[in-house]
């Protein structure tokens, strides 16, 4: 018999956490989530999100065993925002038992239910820098070291329980170019001469700091209109920065200022993590730290994590401008490919930036919505 419990100590916070990492041990591809944030991420005193989330954590039991895990999260803010009442399931883990993904789903629903919700969406997590979308292909391939590994029955499952498709992300693989192009030559060229634009590349971490928030700004403005998106605050925008400030790799890191000096455009690339995390099962001790570091070093495969535009000034140049020097910098150190992530597929400016490369649509993943 299937028992449902909610998530209330730190033992089960650690159950919770860990129970995909065993579920995916022989898993090729599956690579882990850093199993500190995945637990800080539902802490209230920790995630500032919960200033106008709430959030609820179970795991499914039969007998004694942990056999699938769930977390619900309403964004209270999101649904005033578009007069809404959307709860999301996220962290949606389970054995090949559509019994055990039932009695998770109707457990999220009733306290969904509960809280005057009338949709669940998911899985989608407290924002867009969060964990998202349910891989319906491509699961021969390496997850991202941001992204969610799922075996296929998860599609099944919610389907045969009556989820539908409300919209999906598609990731590719980038084949590095042996030098640049030249439109994107022209098109640095022109954002620099005929816009003014500047590309900056910040010499310490500390002058990371004199752009940052300026950058959040524009992609809270950027990001305004994709799925899920609420503009995310300054706390907010601190937790994340305090995640990534450490590994960041200034090399990959970029700004484009306009004449006023405001932050029009920046993207954030990473050397891959994903095989160092895989190594290190998600955890930073004893060796896990020093994994990650070395993979900062030595590697040939980058992750866009992403790129974002001020709308007002798209089509300017200002993607040619900061590819120009990336193509060069990925070029410099021996880049073969790299991956994006999840990328919406109606998003047209985000798909359009790569029908000059070289690549492969290798992954596509899937938000399920239903009435509830």
């Amino acid at each position: 018999m299937i028992t449902i419990k909610e998530v209330k100590t730190k033992l089960d916070s650690w159950r919770f956490t860990e129970f995909p990492n065993k579920l995916y041990k022989k898993v090729e591809p599956y690579v882990p989530a850093l199993s500190m944030d995945e637990r800080n991420v539902f802490n209230p005193k920790v995630n500032p999100m919960f200033e106008y989330c709430e959030a609820i954590r179970y795991l499914a039991y039969d007998g004694k065993k942990i056999v699938g895990r769930i977390a619900g999260i309403i964004n209270h803010k999101w649904n005033e925002a578009y007069n809404i009442k959307t709860a999301r399931f996220s962290r949606i883990d389970m054995i090949d038992d559509i019994e055990v993904t039932k009695a998770l789903i109707n457990k999220v629903t009733e306290w969904s239910k509960a809280h005057g919700m009338t949709d669940l969406i998911g899985p989608i997590g407290f924002t867009d820098l969060d964990r998202q979308g349910l891989l319906v292909e491509g699961f021969e391939h390496l997850n991202m070291f941001i992204t969610i590994y799922n075996h296929p029955y998860y599609k099944e499952h919610l389907e045969s329980l009556g989820f539908l498709k409300d919209v999906d992300w598609t990731e590719k693989q980038i084949f590095w170019p042996k030098e640049v192009s030249e439109k994107v030559k022209r098109g640095a060229e022109i954002a620099r001469k005929r816009y003014g634009y500047r590309l900056i590349k910040c010499a310490t971490k500390k002058e990371v700091f004199k752009y940052i928030y300026d950058a959040f700004a524009m992609y809270n403005i950027a990001f305004n209109e994709l799925y899920g998106f609420f503009p995310i605050t300054e706390k907010v925008q601190d937790y994340y920065i305090k995640q990534m400030i450490t590994l960041i790799q200034l090399e990959y890191l970029w700004f484009v200022l306009d004449k006023e000096d405001h932050v029009v455009g920046f993207t954030v690339i990473m050397p891959t993590l994903a095989k160092a995390n895989k190594k290190n099962n998600g955890k930073l001790l004893p060796f896990g730290i020093f994994r990650l570091f070395k993979s900062l070093k030595k590697y040939d495969v980058i992750d866009l994590y992403f790129i974002a535009v001020d709308p007002k000034h798209q089509g300017h140049g200002i993607i040619a401008l900061m590819w120009e020097d990336g193509i060069l910098t990925g070029i410099k150190h021996g880049v073969r490919y790299a991956e994006t992530g999840p990328e919406l597929e109606l998003n047209v400016h985000i798909q359009n930036q790569w029908k000059d490369f070289d690549f492969v649509e290798h992954k596509r993943r899937r938000c399920y919505k239903k009435a509830i």
